[in-house]
Order: C-alpha cells, then sequence, then structure tokens
C-alpha cells in the first residue's frame, strides 16, 4: 500500500532566495528542522489546489504561479513512505511578514545558494539530506533558468 502524497512549495523571492521554516520543537516529526512549505493532499484536491492550501495555511501568502515542478521523489518517517511533489512557485503577500502557524513553525529564513549549509546541521542530526537537496535544486533551476 502507498503512503500519503504530499506537496512542497518552494518559494522564491525576487532575488532568487527560497523560503524555509523551522518546525517547532514539540513536533513529533523532526521536531526543530528546517523545512519547507507543504503537505498532504486530501482527498479529492489536485496537486495545485494542495499546493494552494498548504502555502495559505501555512504563510498567509497567495499562490500567484508555479515556475517548475521539481519532480516527485519518497522519503521515510516513522515507517511510512511519503509521495512528494516539490513545486518552485512565486506567491503574492508580504515576503517580511509570513502568518507562520506558531504551534508549528517558530521561525522562517530566506536561503541564497550560499545559505543551504544551514541546512547541513539538520541532516547531520536527522541522518536525511532531503530539504537540503531539495532546496538546492529548486536554487540549480532559478540559476539554470536565470542564465538561460
Amino acid at each position: 500500500m502507498s503512503g500519503p502524497v504530499v506537496v512542497g512549495a518552494l518559494i522564491r523571492d525576487g532575488r532568487d532566495r527560497v523560503f524555509v521554516q523551522r518546525r517547532s520543537e514539540s513536533r513529533s516529526l523532526f521536531p526543530g528542522c528546517w523545512d519547507i512549505v507543504g503537505g498532504a493532499v486530501e482527498p479529492g484536491e489536485t496537486l495545485i489546489e494542495a499546493l494552494r492550501r498548504e502555502i495559505l495555511e501555512e504563510t498567509g501568502w497567495r499562490l500567484r504561479r508555479t515556475l517548475t515542478c521539481l519532480g516527485r521523489r519518497e522519503w521515510e518517517a516513522e515507517g511510512v513512505v511519503h509521495s512528494e511533489v516539490d513545486f518552485v512557485v512565486d506567491v503574492i503577500g508580504d515576503l517580511d511578514a509570513p502568518r507562520l502557524e506558531r504551534d508549528k513553525h517558530s521561525c522562517f529564513a530566506w536561503l541564497s545558494p550560499r545559505d543551504i549549509a544551514i541546512l547541513d546541521e539538520d541532516a547531520r542530526r536527522t541522518g536525511s539530506d532531503f530539504i537540503r537537496n531539495v532546496v538546492a535544486d529548486a536554487h540549480r533551476w532559478l540559476r539554470e533558468t536565470s542564465s538561460g
């Protein structure tokens, strides 16, 4: 039996930095780790509808457009394999003031390619470089697109 399908939003700003938020220490899954916006696709939702909902719930911003799909990858947590589809997106809203779900996320950051090392500690602690890799993939796509 396949596990849940999840969407992830690599939200970029005008300087091609990528938005990440730190999971609260009280979270059962990956407490205190950096994460991207996203979550499970609910029954009856398309991937884009789920993406739109998750962005609004987790930041208060509205999806403006999807720039690209980075593809589908799998990750495992607590014995459940999740299938995640990640998108690089633009949003509408005050990018300096996301409306974080404070019980779920404690802070946020905008990462340039030089800043990705901030994610290395989580990779060492959890044994997973999933978030680091997806943020790096988003930056790679943004760099290739802007230079092309």
